[in-house]
């Protein structure tokens, strides 16, 4: 059988990159929105720490940050619900399911300090 149709044309659109621009700049805040809302979702702060973290001069960068999320992960997997969290001359008092910082302290306020109200400990560099 031999078909005799011919295949037509499909009609040549120009590309001015508008569209390809505006889809990439989308892509990328999205990208960007997305990086930024897993970084603010995985450690929160709760208003009480914020307040304690400003009064006690406790700031964190963001390889401080990653720490405490990676110790929240440890503490996670052991099955814990509230940990203390020590590292770098700072204590963090976190409920591991929430992923929140309930409380925060410098060196000087752990000395002679009981902790309570935890069922673990993640001690990191």
């Amino acid at each position: 059988m031999i078909y005799n149709n011919p295949i037509p044309r499909i009609p040549h659109v120009k590309n001015t990159g508008e569209t390809h621009n505006r889809q990439n700049v989308q892509q990328a805040g999205s990208f960007a929105k997305i990086l930024q809302d897993k970084l603010n979702q995985d450690v929160k702060i709760s208003k009480h720490a914020q307040m304690r973290m400003e009064m006690r001069n406790v700031n964190l960068t963001q390889t401080q940050r990653q720490k405490l999320s990676d110790a929240i992960d440890k503490a996670q997997d052991k099955g814990v619900k509230d940990t203390l969290i020590v590292m770098e001359r700072m204590a963090f008092v976190v409920n591991v399911k929430n992923r929140t910082v309930i409380t925060a302290m410098n060196s000087a306020e752990m000395r002679e300090n009981v902790f309570t109200n935890i069922d673990g400990a993640v001690f990191t560099d």
